[in-house]
């Protein structure tokens, strides 16, 4: 199976050129190229082309590009995708969405400047509204790639207590797996602001996780060392992994139809699981070791 490595997933302040510079090097999954909340309104026109001159000049390697535009309804929506559309890359963020036909809405707007037609598009999972969408929103189109928690614009919306358990939207992240898992895609856990606070940034990854995310986004580079470790299989998951994947082939040869490992019960639901997991594992050794050749 193929399987993009998720976990860390850095947001960049497109106007920060030494930011964009110092991102080929850093151990992210992937890198979001920011337009829109980072950059001040005068500054829009210089993260713009910073943007698109580095993704086009290249030198990230393995890392995902992703270009987050400024929202459909704002003055700088129509120079942003007509820059991005063939700029080289990997998907298009589209924030504050709010429905099926905002994702529609967008992708035709790509097309119409020029976008290749594989080009995915993300888009923010950040309003009251697109949350009760959040199903059809997930199944508009089947160029929707990844589906990202913008925790921080939900909560201020919803008017919610900072809490270190998220309770205010435990319910909206669980919602965003469900449509995303239902429909086929990833889904990106949000932010965790206090720098300072480590084992609170810890929790939260292992909560994401344990809801089902395939990674994190990140507002400095210090946290991606623990999204990176928070969303990898761990060695005792490989283990089992591998242990039930085998089994399974196994008892399969010999025509069994249940398998029992270790006094648990394994069935085919388990076995997919597991060589997920493995498959993820691959993927994260393969790019380790094209960033060490690199």
């Amino acid at each position: 199976m193929a399987i993009r490595p998720r976990r860390s997933v850095l947001y960049m302040p497109g106007s920060n050129e030494r930011a964009l510079e110092k991102a080929r090097s850093l151990p992210a999954d992937g890198l979001i190229f920011d337009l829109e909340d980072s950059v001040a309104p005068e500054a829009k026109a210089l993260a713009r082309r910073q943007v698109t001159d580095a993704v086009k000049a290249g030198g990230f390697g393995h890392r995902e590009l992703i270009v987050r535009v400024n929202g459909l309804d704002s003055e700088w929506a129509s120079e942003d995708i007509a820059a991005v559309a063939h700029c080289g890359a990997d998907a298009i963020l589209f924030p504050k969405i709010q429905s099926a036909a905002d994702v529609l809405q967008a992708i035709l707007l790509l097309e119409q400047a020029g976008a290749p037609q594989t080009l995915p598009v993300w888009i923010m999972a950040e309003t009251p509204r697109c949350i009760l969408n959040i199903e059809s929103i997930a199944g508009a189109s089947r160029r929707l790639g990844c589906v990202v928690a913008g925790t921080s614009d939900l909560g201020r919306e919803l008017r919610i207590r900072d809490t270190p358990a998220r309770d205010g939207v435990f319910t909206a992240l669980s919602l965003i797996v469900l449509a995303a898992r239902a429909l086929g895609v990833d889904a990106i856990d949000g932010v965790h602001l206090d720098l300072a606070d480590e084992a609170g940034f810890a929790a939260s990854c292992r909560q994401g996780r344990d809801l089902g995310f395939d990674g994190k986004t990140l507002i400095h580079p210090k946290q991606i060392e623990g999204a990176n470790r928070g969303f990898a299989p761990s060695e005792a998951e490989l283990d089992w992994a591998r242990t039930i994947a085998a089994a399974f082939k196994d008892a399969r040869a010999q025509g069994k139809g249940i398998v029992v490992v270790n006094g648990r019960l394994v069935e085919k639901l388990h076995v997919d699981e597991a060589e997920r997991l493995i498959a993820l594992n691959a993927a994260i050794m393969a790019a380790g070791e094209r960033a060490v050749a690199a």
